[in-house]
């Protein structure tokens, strides 16, 4: 090919290349960009004040001490009160300790007690199931967003929680992290064995009695090795609780102090608000809805004084 044709062919190449950049460029779609207007949800989180946090009490919090760490549960001060008591006086005693969480069953929930019920407990006996109740006097912070499980959910002390217009009842939901007490067939035969959820399982919801949820820590809960019932003490008996303690009971200087983003206050509204519609510019679809177990409750350590 002579130089004069090299250099056209070459030419044809450069206008090709550049018509095709040309047609890339215009066919691309425009970045999404942020909702004008609206704050994202870390920019409300940063704009909150010390109002609009609670600390948690440390009568109404319990520490799963395991081999990779401590698990926090913050328990309800509305909802379920006598399960929580019954885990609490159960910790007090020290009833889990050394035992294991025998029954972890991957997406359902990490089970923990005493597999073959040889732990003696003085005067503990099955208690009342308190499935759904009234809850006078507790603020109710009501989501618009519509429940395959419930009519109305919301949230009662920052914990996920279902609403019976009619029975005016409440009662926590099974959110990934929400904690309640096993019990057989008959409902009212929960004693010491709980449960953890490990993802949502809102079926289970008006049929156990959820105390609380898991605050910090979840990620040891997840890692749990995986484990069937033991039927005998020779099967695996999965990973070892080392102890569960009251917070209270634990000295101050040992203790993990959190703060929880509480559901009473307007800064908690607003965070609702932007996982409901993301205004992040990452977001193309908005889909203008907010599922309750996908709400983040925002947890920070409280700042030393």
């Amino acid at each position: 090919m002579s130089q004069p044709a090299r250099r056209n062919e070459r030419e044809k190449l450069m206008r090709l290349a550049l018509g095709l950049m040309l047609a890339t460029a215009v066919g691309a779609p425009a970045a999404a960009g942020p909702l004008e207007g609206r704050k994202s949800g870390a920019e409300i989180l940063a704009a909150t004040t010390a109002d609009d946090w609670r600390t948690l009490d440390p009568e109404n919090t319990l520490y799963i001490e395991l081999e990779s760490g401590r698990v926090i549960v913050m328990l309800s001060p509305a909802l379920g009160r006598p399960h929580a008591e019954r885990m609490k006086a159960l910790a007090r005693e020290k009833f889990y300790d050394g035992l294991s969480f025998y029954r972890v069953i991957d997406g359902f929930v990490a089970q923990g007690g005493d597999p073959f019920e040889a732990r003696k407990t003085p005067s503990v006996g099955p208690i009342a199931a308190q499935f759904e109740e009234p809850a006078d006097g507790a603020r109710f912070f009501v989501l618009p967003d519509k429940d395959g499980f419930a009519r109305q959910v919301g949230f009662i002390d920052s914990l996920p929680t279902g609403f019976d217009k009619k029975a005016k009842t409440y009662w926590h939901l099974h959110c990934a992290g929400a904690i309640a007490l096993g019990r057989s067939d008959d409902k009212d035969t929960a004693a010491t064995e709980f449960y953890i959820a490990l993802q949502p399982q809102r079926y289970l919801d008006r049929n156990m009695t959820v105390f609380g949820r898991v605050v910090s820590g979840m990620e040891k809960l997840q890692a749990l090795r995986r484990v069937e019932p033991p039927e005998s003490e020779k099967d695996d008996i999965g990973e070892k609780i080392v102890a569960i303690r009251v917070a209270a009971d634990v000295p101050e200087s040992e203790r993990t102090p959190l703060e929880i983003l509480r559901s009473d206050r307007p800064a908690f509204a607003d965070f609702a608000e932007a996982r409901r519609n993301r205004p992040e510019a990452f977001f193309y679809f908005r889909p203008n809805h907010l599922d309750i177990c996908q709400f983040p409750l925002p947890v920070r350590a409280k700042a030393a004084p």
